[in-house]
């Protein structure tokens, strides 16, 4: 399958990627032990990549990727796993205008009652790096789906994708994004923004909302909703081009200033391609991110009880040698998995590891292998009751796989 590179990174590309290479008193309880991953058949094809894993209201895990048809057209599908088997794989859309791209992939967003919410990128007409972000609803769980919408009504030429999906009040979706507008114009410049909107299943759109003018150009965001509102997850930008990893919070009617969750203090001219993962369970928050801060490569996370507001200190998950591409969930003990793509002799590992606010980790699980390249793309971990499903990108044989980690009883 043919990748685009994060065209906004320019001429800073190659030193990112060396550097990929490269009030808390809630006890948790302990975590049960690891047992051994187990692959299952996947859905996807030959030539496929870019995985992405959701949960629907009903347990049923979706697994989304992009495929190359027989023709040589990029197609995004879906299938969804439920009592252990995999639905027919569907096409929610086949064109040449699809963009491909290692770091900047799709997401399909369940919201039950056969309502499917589904992003993908799509090349803007005579741009060489430009491209924009498509939505499209579907009510019967995928067999039709609405004419796409734009989030974005900038029509600049330019890059906006990153994209975070997530039900809206009243129907709908709301969605994050990263837009890169500023650098057109005569006023340009080297910011890209956080961008914020709603669209409703009649595509009508909601305002735009800046939420950030300046964040790390090519790292993923991640938004969930907690009881006490949205919660966003990116990695922030400086003037002095510190990244480390930053929260906003809307109540409902405005976001709250921006606020880092630990002071890593990553400098770094160049975009790391490596954003932060999520995951919430009412309050209780899990973060996980990448950093070289002080020329230390570490995958981290941390832990909030309060819906994000404050975060414990940070805790190492990695085994020495990490690239990062983490994701993570959590448990009902409380603990998290962080799942991360680790460097072997024999390229990478894709690892796993329980994490608990207050205890000692767990030994780390190899849930599969790849290379240590881009075409690896960014594995995904999804929770479905006691089962955790992951889905990464074989690269040595260009497709999609899937495994299960079932727990101890």
């Amino acid at each position: 399958m043919k990748l685009r590179k994060p065209a906004v990174l320019s001429g800073l590309l190659s030193a990112a990627l060396v550097l990929t290479s490269c009030g808390h008193t809630k006890p948790a309880a302990a975590p049960a032990a690891l047992e051994s991953v187990r692959e299952i058949a996947s859905p996807a094809g030959a030539d496929s990549a870019q995985g992405n894993l959701a949960v629907g209201p009903d347990g049923a895990i979706y697994l989304s990727w992009m495929e190359t048809a027989d023709d040589g057209s990029p197609m995004l599908k879906f299938a969804t796993l439920k009592d252990d088997k995999w639905s027919p794989a569907q096409t929610i859309i086949k064109s040449e205008d699809l963009m491909v791209n290692w770091a900047d992939f799709p997401s399909l967003l369940p919201m039950g009652g056969g309502l499917l919410a589904a992003h993908w990128l799509s090349m803007i007409p005579n741009s060489e790096e430009g491209y924009g972000i498509k939505i499209a609803f579907s009510r019967d769980n995928g067999k039709t789906w609405s004419k796409p919408v734009a989030p974005h009504r900038d029509h600049t030429k330019t890059e906006h994708g990153f994209v975070s999906l997530l039900p809206a009040p009243g129907g709908g979706v709301g969605v994050l994004w990263l837009d890169s507008r500023k650098l057109a114009g005569p006023k340009k410049s080297d910011d890209v923004a956080l961008l914020y909107t709603t669209i409703g299943l009649d595509g009508k759109l909601g305002p735009e909302t800046t939420i950030d003018g300046r964040v790390c150009e090519c790292c993923q965001p991640s938004a969930q909703q907690t009881t006490s509102g949205t919660l966003a997850v990116y990695r922030g930008r400086t003037k002095d081009e510190v990244r480390d990893i930053t929260t906003v919070h809307f109540d409902g009617a405005k976001w709250s200033e921006p606020k880092v969750v630990f002071a890593d203090g990553w400098k770094i001219n160049a975009c790391p391609i490596n954003g932060p993962a999520m995951a919430v369970e009412g309050n209780h928050v899990a973060v996980a991110w990448f950093t070289g801060a002080n020329e230390q490569a570490k995958v981290e996370i941390a832990f909030s009880n309060d819906g994000g507001e404050t975060f414990g200190p940070p805790q190492q998950v990695d085994d020495g040698k990490p690239m990062g591409r983490v994701n993570v969930v959590l448990q009902d003990s409380g603990s998290a998995l962080v799942t991360w793509l680790e460097r072997s002799d024999a390229g990478a590992q894709l690892r796993a590891r329980r994490m608990q606010e207050n205890g000692p980790r767990q030994p780390s699980l190899v849930v599969g292998t790849t290379d240590s390249g881009e075409s690896a793309g960014f594995p995904r971990t999804a929770r479905s009751g006691n089962n955790v499903l992951f889905a990464w990108t074989d690269a040595k044989a260009s497709r999609v796989r899937v495994a299960v980690l079932y727990p101890k009883s």
